[in-house]
């Protein structure tokens, strides 16, 4: 059996940091733009998770096919103009 996910040390500072930003934040404009890009940013991870998978497998196909859990549905959801970048801080 394989072992259970653990984030690494580094993983860990990055979240008590994005934690930190998103808790200083009371800008709900501020805080809608940060929710939207760690949505793009989640969504990202999910496509690179599947292409290793597909890469794997050797199968061209899509993992994902339910709209809500598929990354390319959520295209519109992406950096606003003028910020391309994921990161916020």
């Amino acid at each position: 059996m394989s072992e259970p996910l653990a984030l690494t040390l580094g993983q860990k500072f990055e979240l008590e940091r994005m934690n930190r930003a998103i808790d200083a934040t009371g800008d709900p404009q501020a805080l809608r733009g940060l929710a939207k890009q760690l949505l793009q940013a989640w969504h990202s991870q999910k496509a690179a998770t599947q292409w290793v998978m597909r890469q794997q497998l050797g199968s061209p196909a899509r993992v994902a096919t339910d709209p809500l859990l598929d990354p390319m549905g959520f295209e519109g959801l992406g950096p606003a103009p003028g910020n391309p970048g994921l990161d916020v801080l």
